[in-house]
C-alpha cells in the first residue's frame, strides 16, 4: 500500500485542513468543496485525511459496510443481527471524472434480472464510501447528472437504484470532499449550496514558503515510510483529538444568542433558503467540539460563516467569491448573545485545523505531494496591437437574458444544456440491439423482440422467455455543449463609449448565458491591424468576462483577420475535440476596413466557415439614422443568421428561442 502525505507535513493551508477535520469530527456538516489554483495540495490534504479516521466496525461479509451496533434494517445484504462485527480502517474511494451512473449508484444484471427474476446487484462507489470519505478530484467536470445523484445521496443518507420496477435502496453516508480548479470552469449555484464548507487555497509567493514545499517534498519522495514515521507522533495526536471530539460532540450546547448570530448573519448576507443556516449551526458545534468546549463562543459562529457562506453569496459565475468581514464583525456584534460564557484563557487552544503541527514556518502546501505551484500572470493579457496613445478600456453595461443561441442537428459530445445529442442519459427516443454491455434495458422493444418465439421456445402459459438475442437498448437524447467562440469587433468603427459599452453588456449576456449551458467559451477580438485570441477556449466564462473588460478599442477594423484567426482557433478544436460542435459568434458592425481589398478579403473569409458547415450568427452592432446593413451582409456569406442588439435585448421572456437556420455539418 502507498504510504500516504502525512496531513499535518502539509505546510500552512489552515482553513483546508480546519474545514476537512470539522468534516471528520461532524459529518453532518454536509461535506467539503476546495477551491484552487494547481499545485495547492488539495489532493494531497484530502488523501492524508483517511488516514487519520478511526477505525469502522463493519459487519463480516457485508457489501454495503453495515454498523453492526445498528444494523441497516434495508441493507440487500441483510438482515443482519446486532453485536459484533469486525474493525477496519475506514477508506476514502475516489470517483473518476468519467465514471458511468451504474459505476457511481451500482448496477443490476438485467439479463439474471429478467431470465432468473431474481434480483442481482452490484453495489457502486457510493456503497464503497458509505461510513468513509467520497472524493471527487474536478468535481466542476463532473457531469450534471452524477453530481446530482451524487449530493442527493449526500444530503438523504442513501442510495436509490430503479431499473425497470426492480428497486434497490442502501445507506450512503459519507464524508463529501470535491476539488477543483476555477480556472477550468464553474459549479452551478444550486449545486455550490450542496457542499456545506469551502475553502479558497492559493499557494505562497514567499521564496522561504516555498521552499520548506519542496525541501518535505523531497524527503518524502526519497523515502515515504521514514517521512511518515517523524511525523507519526503528531498524527496520532490529530487522530486523538478527532475521537475526543466526536465524543464532545454529543454534549455541545448552541445556546440562543449564537442561533440569533447565524441567524442574524446569514439574513445580512442575503444567503438564500435555509442550509446555510443550518450548516453553520453544525459548523459552529462542531468548531466547539474540536477546541474541548461545551458551548458555542461567538468566534466559533464567525469562523463558520467564514467557511459556510462564501459559495452561497454568488449569484452568477461573475461575482468574486467571499465574505466581508467588517460586516460579518458588525453583524455578530450588533446581535451578541447574552447566554454566551467567557472563555476560559486557560482551557483549550482554538481550532487551528493543523492538530499538531508546528508553527507554519513552510509554505502554503504542496500540491499532490508538496509540489510548489507555477506563479502565474496576475491579470488578464492585453489583445495585440494595445499602445500607449490608444484609448482607455471601455467598461461593460449590465448584463441582460439574451435568445438562447443553438446548434441544430444530433451529436454526440460533452454534456451539456444547448443543443440535441444521443447520450446515455435523457428522454427515450427508441431501441437498438446492444453493440456491448446492456445498460440502458428498452423493456417494451424487448418484449416485442421475444414474443414471436415463445411457442419455438416451449412456452405455452404465462410468462415470457427472454434470451440474450432478444434484448434491446434503449436510445436516449438528451442535451450537450458546445463551443461559443466569440469574434469581438473592437475598432474605431464600433469604439464610441456608449456604443462599446454596450456591446461589451451583450457579450457578457451571452458569456452568462454559456455559463448557464455548460459551454466552452473562447474569445477573439480584431482591432487596428491584427487579430488577438483574447481567450483561448475554455470552461471558464469569468475569465473570458475578465478579458472582455480590460478590451481596449480604436484603429481599424481588420475584420477578414479576426475571421481568419477565428477559423483557425476552430481547426484546432475539432482535432482536440472531434465530437463538440461549434457556435461562432460574431458581434460587429460589418465594416471592414484593415489590410488591402478589406471587403472582399472579409468575404472569402467568411465564406470558409459556410463550407465548413460551421453554425454561426452575427450580432449587428450598427446604429444611428443611416444603417448599411453590411452586418445582415456577412451573416449571409457565413451562411449564418444575424440579429441586432435591441433584438437580442428586447426578448427576455423564457420560451423566446433563437435557432441557428442551417443543417449541421
Amino acid at each position: 500500500m502507498t504510504t500516504p502525505f502525512p496531513f499535518t507535513a502539509v505546510v500552512g493551508q489552515d482553513d483546508l485542513r480546519l474545514a476537512l477535520l470539522l468534516n471528520a469530527v461532524s459529518p453532518a456538516v454536509g461535506g467539503v468543496l476546495v477551491r484552487g489554483e494547481k499545485g495547492t495540495a488539495k489532493s494531497t490534504a484530502v488523501r492524508a485525511l483517511s488516514a487519520l479516521l478511526p477505525e469502522v466496525a463493519v459487519v463480516p461479509g457485508c457489501r454495503f459496510s453495515c454498523d453492526p451496533a445498528v444494523p441497516d434494517p434495508g441493507c440487500p445484504d441483510g438482515p443482519h443481527e446486532s453485536g459484533g462485527g469486525a474493525a477496519r480502517p475506514a477508506r476514502m474511494v475516489e470517483l473518476p471524472v468519467g465514471a458511468s451512473e451504474d459505476r457511481l449508484v451500482g448496477a443490476l444484471d438485467i439479463e439474471r434480472a429478467l431470465a432468473e427474476g431474481v434480483k442481482a446487484f452490484e453495489p457502486g462507489l457510493l456503497a464503497a464510501a458509505h461510513r468513509g470519505i467520497l472524493y471527487v478530484d474536478e468535481v466542476n467536470l463532473l457531469h450534471d447528472h452524477l453530481v446530482d445523484l451524487l449530493l442527493d445521496a449526500a444530503a438523504m443518507g442513501a442510495s436509490y437504484v430503479e431499473r425497470e420496477g426492480v428497486s434497490v435502496r442502501h445507506a450512503a453516508r459519507f464524508l463529501l470532499v470535491g476539488t477543483m480548479n476555477p480556472e477550468e470552469g464553474e459549479l452551478r449555484p444550486q449545486l455550490l449550496d450542496r457542499f456545506g464548507l469551502t475553502v479558497e487555497v492559493a499557494a505562497s509567493r514567499e521564496p522561504d514558503q516555498r521552499v520548506e514545499v519542496v525541501r518535505r517534498r523531497l524527503a518524502y519522495d526519497d523515502d515515504p515510510a521514514a517521512f511518515a514515521a517523524r511525523w507519526a507522533d503528531e498524527e496520532a495526536a490529530v487522530r486523538a483529538r478527532i475521537v475526543a471530539a466526536r465524543e464532545l460532540l454529543p454534549s455541545v450546547r448552541l445556546g440562543d444568542g449564537a442561533l440569533r448570530q447565524i441567524a442574524a448573519t446569514c439574513a445580512a448576507f442575503e444567503v438564500d433558503g435555509m442550509r446555510a443556516d443550518i450548516v453553520m449551526a453544525r459548523t459552529a458545534t462542531a468548531l466547539a467540539a474540536w477546541a474541548g468546549r461545551t458551548d458555542v463562543l461567538a468566534e466559533d459562529v464567525r469562523q463558520a460563516a467564514l467557511l459556510a457562506l462564501p459559495h452561497r453569496r454568488r449569484r452568477n459565475p461573475f461575482d468574486a467569491p467571499g465574505l466581508d468581514e467588517d460586516k460579518l464583525d458588525e453583524t455578530l456584534e450588533e446581535f451578541g448573545g447574552d447566554d454566551e460564557p467567557d472563555p476560559d484563557p486557560d482551557g483549550p487552544d482554538g481550532p487551528d485545523g493543523g492538530g499538531g503541527q508546528p508553527p507554519a514556518e513552510g509554505p502554503e502546501g504542496g500540491g499532490d505531494a508538496g509540489a510548489p505551484a507555477e506563479d502565474e500572470e496576475a491579470g488578464p493579457s492585453q489583445p495585440a496591437g494595445a499602445g500607449s496613445g490608444e484609448r482607455a478600456p471601455v467598461g461593460a453595461a449590465e448584463p441582460f437574458r439574451t435568445k438562447v443561441l443553438s446548434v441544430p442537428g444530433i451529436g454526440e459530445g460533452a454534456a451539456g444544456r444547448r443543443s440535441r445529442a444521443r447520450t446515455e442519459h435523457g428522454r427515450t427516443t427508441g431501441a437498438r440491439r446492444p453493440s456491448g454491455a446492456l445498460t440502458k434495458l428498452h423493456l417494451a422493444a424487448t418484449v416485442r423482440a421475444a414474443a414471436p418465439h415463445q411457442r419455438a421456445r416451449g412456452r405455452s402459459g404465462p410468462g415470457l422467455v427472454v434470451r440474450r438475442d432478444d434484448l434491446r437498448q434503449a436510445t436516449r437524447e438528451g442535451r450537450e455543449s458546445n463551443l461559443v467562440l466569440f469574434v469581438v469587433d473592437a475598432s474605431g468603427s464600433m469604439a464610441a463609449r456608449q456604443r462599446m459599452s454596450a456591446v461589451k453588456g451583450a457579450v457578457v449576456s451571452l458569456l452568462l448565458d454559456a455559463y448557464q449551458r455548460r459551454d466552452k467559451v473562447g474569445l477573439v477580438t480584431f482591432r487596428g491591424a491584427a487579430a488577438d485570441v483574447a481567450l483561448p477556449p475554455t470552461s471558464s466564462v469569468d475569465a473570458a468576462a475578465a478579458r472582455l473588460e480590460s478590451l481596449p478599442t480604436g484603429g481599424r477594423t481588420p475584420l477578414a483577420a479576426g475571421l481568419l484567426r477565428a477559423h483557425d482557433v476552430l481547426r484546432v478544436e475539432r482535432l482536440r475535440d472531434p465530437a463538440r460542435r461549434a457556435l461562432v459568434v460574431v458581434v460587429t458592425d460589418g465594416r471592414a476596413t484593415g489590410g488591402p481589398e478589406p471587403v472582399a478579403l472579409a468575404s472569402r473569409a467568411a465564406r470558409l466557415f459556410a463550407a465548413d458547415g460551421v453554425a454561426s450568427v452575427v450580432v449587428d452592432c450598427e446604429s444611428g439614422p443611416v444603417r448599411l446593413g453590411l452586418a445582415g451582409r456577412l451573416a449571409g456569406e457565413l451562411g449564418g443568421s444575424a440579429v441586432t442588439l435591441d433584438e437580442l435585448r428586447a426578448d427576455s421572456i423564457a420560451g423566446l428561442v433563437k435557432d441557428v437556420q442551417r443543417r449541421a455539418a
